[in-house]
């Protein structure tokens, strides 16, 4: 929990009563390899900051592929961005690729924790768009660089994920076949 509260610090100021309501609200959840903290069409039913593991956000193709869109480590808060007050149903499906914890809150105790905490609604905005130009910094790149330098650049990025996540999906988030990739990482040793 202390890791959650002085990641929010960093966003803005809490008195210690705004701290201790909104520690009274949260609870620990824990996921397994291969469970989703969120899933495709099912309404989202929590929100939380990952204090360990990694998590990926995927999404099938028309084809049936499963389409790695980014990952997500430690110190990350997950939330409905655009519309906190109302129920997601997610497009993507965000998984656990390693076994993850989070200090979490139900999406009706965070709602009322929104309302009731002068300012956290402010320090989550400055959050959700931190989060989201760091995730336009990874992903940019992907577009116009070749092979080598896209794969370089994830190493750059996630640089203690490589060995903690499958190829497989490194290589569908960097848009290539698994064989591509595997060519590419022997050219470069």
């Amino acid at each position: 929990m202390k890791e959650f509260i002085n990641f929010l610090l960093q966003f803005g100021n809490l008195s210690q009563p705004q701290i201790d309501l909104i520690k009274s609200k949260s609870i620990g959840l824990e996921l397994k390899k291969g469970d989703c903290f969120w899933e495709t069409g099912k309404a989202s039913k929590h929100v939380g900051f990952m204090t360990s593991g990694i998590l990926r956000v995927y999404y099938n193709n028309d084809l049936g592929d499963e389409i790695t869109h980014y990952f997500v480590e430690e110190n990350h808060w997950l939330s409905d961005w655009d519309n906190p007050d109302q129920p997601l149903m997610p497009v993507a499906n965000l998984q656990a690729i390693t076994e993850c914890s989070f200090v979490a809150f139900s999406k009706k105790d965070w709602n009322a924790l929104l309302q009731a905490v002068v300012g956290l609604n402010d320090i989550i905005q400055r959050i959700i768009i931190k989060h989201k130009s760091t995730k336009l910094e990874r992903r940019s790149p992907l577009i116009t660089e070749n092979t080598t330098a896209r794969y370089l650049s994830f190493l750059e990025q996630y640089p203690n994920m490589v060995n903690r996540i499958p190829l497989s999906y490194v290589a569908s988030y960097l848009g290539m076949k698994q064989q591509s990739l595997s060519r590419v990482r022997k050219s470069i040793r």
